[in-house]
């Protein structure tokens, strides 16, 4: 089922999201329904709180991406109660979009290396070092369970010059192809 991705200033984008235990209730069906709704609105990750609910689950594919960054060819992977330990490594610069402020694309300061800490959908612990574009997307998503949004992490000019599209988003005026719960 194609879940509505929430957009830019609903407050769960802006919660820090909880842990889940094994026993939460259509953990599968879950799961299965972000992968649906990320690759309906052809996206490479999807975090829980994107789907209206602040648990700490997302889901990653970064397969369709191989033919232009071969090294993430195979890349899915689901990650639950994850937690980063170290960011490490140079800090890149890369244009960054999302599902939740569709039309948005800025460029985001990352660093290429993080470790982290987290569940596959079995409930089997990892702690994992990820690097180059995976170590970005993850810490994209990584963010959304955090309460933060990559806009957070540009400059304030920027962000002043991209204050038509926020406030457009918030009013819930907004072109887009896949299904999506605004504020209004």
């Amino acid at each position: 089922m194609i879940l509505p991705v929430y957009l830019y200033g609903h407050p769960v984008l802006r919660k820090v999201a909880e842990d889940i235990d094994s026993d939460y209730p259509g953990l599968s069906a879950l799961i299965k329904n972000m992968y649906e709704t990320m690759y309906n609105a052809d996206g490479v990750g999807l975090a829980a709180p994107q789907t209206g609910l602040s648990i700490r689950v997302l889901v990653i594919d970064l397969d369709a991406l191989s033919e232009n960054i071969p090294e993430v060819k195979g890349f899915k992977k689901i990650f639950i109660n994850a937690h980063v330990i170290e960011l490490s490594g140079e800090e890149v610069i890369r244009e960054e979009g999302c599902l939740s402020l569709p039309g948005i694309h800025e460029n985001v300061k990352r660093s290429s290396r993080v470790r982290l800490k987290y569940m596959d959908e079995n409930f089997v612990p990892y702690e994992e070092v990820f690097e180059g574009y995976k170590s970005r997307v993850i810490q994209h998503e990584m963010d959304h369970l955090d309460g933060k949004l990559f806009i957070d992490r540009i400059s304030p000019i920027r962000k002043q010059m991209i204050k038509g599209k926020l406030n457009n988003l918030i009013a819930g005026k907004i072109n887009c192809d896949y299904r999506t719960k605004s504020v209004k």
